[in-house]
């Protein structure tokens, strides 16, 4: 079926402020995770986390319109940088519940659930920078000349549904996908362990949320069977 795409016009570029918030979040978490769960002293990480923030923040404050290859390589490197440190600490509170006394129980279950948000967050954070070109490329590029989506949104179908539903769809409104979206993805991925209404097609999504499914899973099962160990 051809598609209908609408006439172009200037995007005012998706909101910083999403996006901004989930990175800001993942690094509160990390830094109050307990002592053992931390990669060297306390402070190394978010203070390098944050000195890859705050330029990708200079740059678009407001929107994210400007775009160039230095940009586009900070950006990579802090959600690498937040990946890397939290899935330190999935290996480290995994030895640590399994291995872990009574009394450490509640503060470990505690971290658990922060672990679990931050993988939440920056595997939200990967989808959206790679999807498309990435957030700037998304609403600044005419659709004809976007890279191949790796995601399959509902709106990518909607375009011969009922009118009230196809005034939204990608191709008769120009919707394109925000932070909320590849939030929501992460989200259910990581709770239902497999994709629900947006599907993956390139194999770099399909791995990056098997990854995420095994570590939820995972994290989950050990939880709670930790829990169940307190109890008794």
């Amino acid at each position: 079926m051809t598609q209908h795409h609408p006439p172009q016009r200037k995007h005012p570029g998706e909101a910083r402020l999403p996006a901004a918030i989930a990175v800001v979040v993942a690094i509160g978490l990390y830094a109050t995770l307990p002592e053992g769960l931390l990669v060297g002293p306390r402070v190394v990480v978010p203070v390098l986390e944050v000195l890859l923030f705050l330029p990708l923040v200079a740059a678009n404050p407001r929107r994210l319109t400007r775009e160039n290859r230095w940009l586009r390589r900070l950006a990579i490197g802090l959600v690498l940088l937040i990946a890397a440190a939290n899935a330190t600490s999935l290996g480290l509170l995994v030895e640590a519940l399994v291995t872990g006394k009574a009394e450490q129980g509640p503060r470990l279950l505690l971290a658990a659930g922060q672990v679990w948000l931050t993988s939440v967050i920056v595997f939200a954070l990967a989808y959206w920078e790679l999807d498309r070109g990435g957030p700037v490329v998304r609403t600044q590029r005419p659709r004809p000349q976007l890279p191949n989506a790796d995601f399959r949104f509902p709106q990518d179908e909607d375009h011969d549904a009922i009118s009230e539903v196809a005034r939204g769809s990608s191709a008769l409104s120009g919707w394109a996908p925000g932070f909320i979206d590849y939030l929501y993805v992460s989200v259910t991925n990581s709770s239902a362990f497999s994709p629900t209404d947006t599907m993956p097609l390139t194999p770099r999504a399909k791995m990056l949320m098997a990854v995420e499914s095994v570590s939820a899973l995972m994290l989950s099962v050990l939880v709670i069977a930790r829990g169940i160990s307190l109890i008794k």
